[in-house]
């Protein structure tokens, strides 16, 4: 069994001195897209996440998220897991450690369904269980362990969280400078200082995450926190030739993109339609005709048309306006060159016009749900929100008026809506267990329960009767065979004793 590497050894021999790092990405990390972007610089990725659980138990998603995907170009490369339990982490390393570098534990994913499912970031405030995570998984697995965090506010409570993970056992750590409430609208400027402190404080490398949207953006992170490498995922996936320090027209990395999906399948068409919605972004604000168009397309041929279709028109555009082409739409270049995607600063809350109420206290602003108007009711897609308009569009008929809906009858026993013809007036589930309780049928839920025990019984009748019919041939039989003989009735049969009687 080979020695496993440890820290800077590990980071400089199995990783290759990686620098240039794509992050893990939920549906966004996959083969292709990693093959993509380590033609363009990326020195190391990461799978995406995985949900160590499932994994353990699903050999699908297994095959589907990992082993489907092995392929001799794409190392170095680290898997990602969440989990909350070290028995079930070690679990899930055991079956990956054979496909990958190094096993990642994600300790900085802030979205609901990570808090809903405890894990990702929403276990940084257990320090004892990530320290049995991190050591058993250390001492059991044949490859290191490495974790991804983010900071808290205080950097004195990060500098210690990181020399925990490290005491633990953890042999590499990015940091996402950021907490864990800077998401979405509020997701801000990451914090290189807080970076910056763990590498000073903890002897594995480091990786930094957060602010990136260029190479010089590397660079000077690098210079200003000292780390061994930056990890990029919002600005990779607007421009997978970030680490290349180039930024290509869009066209050029969605056609080499879809090259690679072919080359590699399978490919989930989801995650490459939302690479294209990504490296299209800004042309899609102009053209949103097609934007309608890439969202309902069904197939792989579809999604390559309409991004052969936006060529055509850029390009197009850039033969009918020069230089000047695309420059008035408030980016650094036109909106047809891979570019990051800036998220607009939150608007303050107003209350009484001036941000504050009654007494200089601030007020958050309230997000009344608009209600429908007429126009609704009538199906003007113009009154509906985006999201009800994309449902329209997939079905005309569908109805979003409130007073036209249907009125369901509760269940009688627990309230949600009964099943129409359902003979006990209840829910599927509900009538379920009335159904299997009682031996009886609901035809409307498709139970039959009362049927099949009238046919279990029919035959076990059947079986029976025969079973007493075989019993009575056999009985005859021996009787036959010990008893009196047979009287003949042909008289060419009869006995010669008896013929000669006669004469």
């Amino acid at each position: 069994m080979a020695v496993k590497l440890q820290g800077f050894e590990f980071w400089k021999t199995t990783l290759r001195g990686a620098r240039y790092v794509v992050a893990p990405m939920v549906d966004q990390s996959e083969l292709a897209w990693r093959l993509l972007s380590r033609r363009h610089g990326a020195e190391l990725c990461y799978t995406p996440m995985l949900h160590a659980q499932v994994f353990i138990r699903d050999a699908n998603y297994r095959r589907d998220n990992l082993y489907s995907e092995v392929c001799p170009e794409d190392r170095p490369l680290i898997t990602q897991f969440c989990a909350n339990d070290p028995e079930v982490f070690v679990q899930a390393c055991l079956l990956v450690q054979d496909y990958c570098d190094a096993i990642d534990l994600n300790l900085g994913c802030p979205q609901m369904i990570a808090k809903r499912g405890h894990y990702g970031v929403f276990l940084q405030d257990e320090w004892d269980l990530l320290e049995k995570m991190v050591k058993l998984a250390n001492e059991k697995i044949s490859v290191p362990i490495t974790c991804k965090i983010r900071v808290f506010n205080k950097m004195e409570k990060t500098v210690q969280y990181a020399q925990m993970l490290e005491k633990a056992g953890c042999q590499l750590l990015t940091v996402h400078g950021r907490t864990k409430d800077q998401k979405g609208p509020a997701t801000g400027i990451a914090s290189w200082e807080h970076i910056k402190a763990v590498r000073n404080a903890v002897n594995i490398p480091v990786f930094a995450n957060g602010n990136i949207q260029h190479l010089s953006d590397v660079e000077q992170c690098i210079e200003e926190t000292g780390v061994q490498g930056v990890m990029s995922a919002e600005g990779n996936l607007h421009n997978p030739a970030l680490f290349e320090g180039r930024s290509p027209p869009v066209w050029e990395m969605a056609e080499e993109y879809l090259e690679v999906v072919n080359q590699y399948p399978p490919c989930t068409l989801s995650y490459v339609r939302a690479h294209l919605f990504k490296l299209w972004h800004h042309t899609l604000q102009i053209h949103k005709d097609l934007r309608e168009e890439l969202a309902k397309v069904k197939n792989l041929q579809g999604l390559t048309e309409i991004s052969r279709q936006l060529r055509l028109r850029c390009q197009e555009e850039i033969t009918n306006g020069g230089e000047e082409a695309g420059q008035g739409v408030g980016l650094p270049f036109p909106h047809w060159i891979c570019q990051p995607y800036v998220r607009p600063v939150p608007k303050d809350p107003v209350a009484n016009g001036n941000g504050t109420g009654c007494g200089g206290v601030e007020v958050k602003a309230v997000c009344h749900k608009r209600a429908l108007s007429q126009e609704d009711s009538d199906g003007a897609s113009d009154a509906l929100s985006k999201n009800k308009q994309k449902k329209k569009a997939r079905n005309p008929h569908k109805n979003f008026c409130p007073e036209q809906k249907l009125k369901y009858i509760k269940c009688e026993q627990c309230g949600n809506p009964k099943g129409n013809k359902c003979v006990f007036n209840l829910c599927r589930g509900c009538c379920k267990k009335k159904a299997y309780k009682e031996v009886a049928d609901c035809p409307s839920h498709g139970l039959r329960f009362k049927t099949k025990a009238e046919k279990q019984k029919a035959e076990e009748e059947e079986e029976e009767g025969n079973r007493g019919i075989e019993e009575g041939k056999s009985g005859g039989l021996e009787e036959e065979e010990i008893g009196t003989p047979s009287t003949p009735t042909d008289p060419q049969q009869t006995p010669t004793e008896d013929r000669q009687t006669v004469a």
